[in-house]
């Protein structure tokens, strides 16, 4: 059934470790996966299915039997291996912002636009974790009436920053709660029990670099470079999961019903909204799933033609892993790879 090679560079990291496990739920051959990280990190053996993958370094000669290579690292070294795979002959499919906004890089949401994959030259890109939820919902809704303008506030997991933060997150609270003294290694700021509007660098324009990823990647994705956006960005106190709290203006007037009924119909996305029962989406009931979940949906008090949302997904998996095997799948449906 399967027969396509498959490399994983930064198998240890936060998002390689939910791709793999997303492929061991495939049960997909160990005998086609070879696995890459840090030189901390050669060498060490990781279990898969019932035998294991050992982390290998990264040479002139590691792809040459790739047909794929997943890339979740960092910028730096997805701009100097993904050439290299690509010269293997391998296709990359890469999580960093290396790429995103390259003219010659598809930027992919397959169920908002895979037939963009068909212009890829070696590398695709995966969107920003917090980028995938909100265009999957415009998309979505597109088809209502479109989109001019979009306000979004984001609420976003320390696994968005890594591994390294999720444990600083456990550390620092059981710190806090035991009365102890604590450091912050990660981040600028105490994160236990607390949340700072800062992710990523400050840019010349007041925005950050995180939500300059939201606003420009959303408008390449949607083909809409005339779509106004403006983020705000927000690292909070929760392990998985990013959350938004959206408000889109359409050019015409739109339903309600008709809303929830798009976004009930539309692949990958799933409302929960039934405030009455407390039935809304949530970081933790987000949490290992790989839908979008959309609720609090509701016309705006004043004007008719915007909708307000609340949007949650797992940033691990539709937000990283599970896109990347999407677009693995529709590259193989599409035969763009033999």
């Amino acid at each position: 059934m399967y027969k396509h090679n498959i490399s994983i560079v930064g198998a240890t990291g936060a998002v390689g470790t939910v791709f793999l496990k997303m492929l061991e739920d495939r049960k997909y051959p160990s005998s086609l996966l070879r696995v890459f990280a840090s030189k901390r990190s050669l060498g060490k053996k990781l279990d898969y299915l019932d035998n294991h993958l050992v982390i290998e370094e990264i040479n002139d000669d590691s792809f040459l039997d790739s047909d794929f290579v997943f890339i979740s690292a960092t910028t730096d070294i997805s701009e100097s291996i993904a050439d290299l795979a690509v010269k293997s002959g391998a296709v990359v499919i890469d999580d960093s912002s290396a790429f995103r906004l390259s003219d010659e890089v598809p930027l992919v949401i397959p169920e908002i636009n895979s037939k963009d994959l068909m212009d890829h030259k070696g590398i695709v890109s995966i969107p920003n974790c917090s980028t995938t939820p909100l265009a999957m919902v415009l998309g979505c809704l597109t088809k209502l009436s479109r989109p001019i303008r979009v306000i979004t506030d984001t609420y976003q997991s320390v696994s968005g920053t890594g591994s390294a933060a999720v444990s600083e997150l456990l550390k620092q609270s059981k710190q806090i709660i035991s009365g102890e003294k604590f450091d912050n290694d990660v981040y600028p700021h105490q994160i236990a029990f607390n949340l700072f509007p800062h992710i990523d660098d400050l840019q010349p324009n007041g925005y950050t670099k995180e939500e300059m990823k939201m606003i420009l990647e959303t408008k390449k994705i949607l083909h809409r470079p005339d779509l106004e956006i403006s983020a705000t960005c927000v690292r909070v106190p929760v392990f998985v999961s990013h959350s938004q709290s959206v408000h889109i203006e359409f050019e015409d007037d739109v339903k309600l019903d008709e809303a929830l009924g798009s976004l009930n119909n539309f692949s990958g996305i799933k409302v929960l909204d039934d405030l009455t029962n407390n039935t809304y989406p949530t970081p933790i009931n987000s949490e290992g799933k790989d839908d979008v979940f959309v609720g609090r949906i509701r016309l705006d008090n004043y004007r008719s033609n915007v909708l307000a949302l609340w949007i949650v997904n797992d940033n691990l998996r539709k937000g990283a892993a599970l896109n990347a095997l999407q677009i693995f799948d529709s590259m193989i449906q599409m035969n763009l790879v033999v």
